[in-house]
């Protein structure tokens, strides 16, 4: 089969830790133990968030006085290197004799897409109402409630196009593991004349995941985060997992937008074109490919 992974941000760093290399890189070696027994039998593409990664660079390089801040473009594709270089090292580390690629994506967004005058996309760390209210007036940023704190939002428009899809089937046909659209890819958009520039957004990392899964063809989309799958009436006495359902009765109901929600549009997405989508949690990533764990999103589930 050939599978497309996306490994969410929480996956690869929870929530609450402290954002060094050193978690990055242990809570990166959990995510290479899980995946490495689905890359023994499949041909395996892996995509990841970078939610808290661009934040911190984006707080880290409005720090420095001595330069303009880098857009957030820039600071997507520094974060595909850097997320790229460490899932293939520990995987490389897992899976010795295996051929890997990281491969910085762009993704073509339309430059007209609503998105970019509504910020939505939760990047960078979590901070307290008082924190949230002084960083918001100093960076001109916007901020928006996230669980038990506040986060910066940033725009998110749909991806349009993969211009690398092309490269990344030939890897994927040469037997290559390809690790890709990272944080969503980098968002450029197309000028009059043809040529491309980056744009300020960081695209969600489900939706890229999602189109990456379709035009690359794949059997399986995973979409693999800290919860052991989609619930209804979350975070409430009357919650209830769904194990297996069809696209068009998940979206009969409503899942938050900055959490859930990107992950069951995205299944939704991809299962209505006859794949099958799952969701739940990194661990379990072997079980919820065989449909015994997680969420199982298909068009030949039973309606309800």
């Amino acid at each position: 089969m050939r599978i497309v992974v996306a490994l969410g941000g929480n996956a690869l760093l929870r929530r609450g830790e402290s954002m060094t290399a050193e978690n990055q890189r242990r809570n990166v070696r959990l995510a290479a133990a899980a995946l490495a027994p689905l890359a023994g039998e499949h041909a395996l593409v892996i995509s990841h968030g970078n939610g808290p990664q661009v934040g911190l660079l984006a707080l880290q390089a409005a720090s420095y006085r001595g330069a303009e801040t880098y857009p957030l473009d820039i600071l997507d594709a520094e974060t595909e290197g850097m997320i790229g270089y460490l899932i293939e090292q520990e995987l490389a580390n897992l899976l010795p004799g295996r051929r890997f690629a990281t491969l910085l994506t762009q993704m073509e967004v339309d430059p007209a897409d609503p998105a970019f005058r509504l910020p939505s996309k939760p990047i960078g760390p979590l901070y307290t109402a008082v924190e949230a209210k002084r960083v918001a007036g100093e960076r001109n940023w916007s901020i928006a409630a996230d669980g038990a704190g506040y986060r910066r939002v940033v725009a998110s428009p749909a991806p349009r196009r993969i211009l690398e899809v092309g490269v990344i089937e030939l890897l994927v046909r040469q037997g290559v593991i390809v690790i890709c659209a990272g944080g969503g890819g980098v968002p450029v958009v197309r000028r009059t004349d043809g040529s491309l520039v980056g744009v300020e957004a960081v695209i969600d990392k489900d939706r890229a995941s999602s189109l990456l899964a379709l035009e690359l063809r794949a059997d399986a989309l995973l979409m693999l985060t800290d919860v052991d799958g989609v619930y209804l009436d979350w975070d409430t006495p009357h919650a209830r997992k769904l194990q297996r359902v069809s696209p068009a009765a998940l979206r009969q109901h409503g899942f938050a937008p900055g959490t859930m929600g990107p992950k069951v549009d995205a299944a939704c997405e991809f299962a209505e074109a006859g794949g099958f989508a799952g969701i739940g949690r990194l661990q379990d990533a072997a079980a919820i490919l065989a449909g015994e764990a997680g969420t199982m999103v298909t068009r030949d589930a039973d309606a309800g």
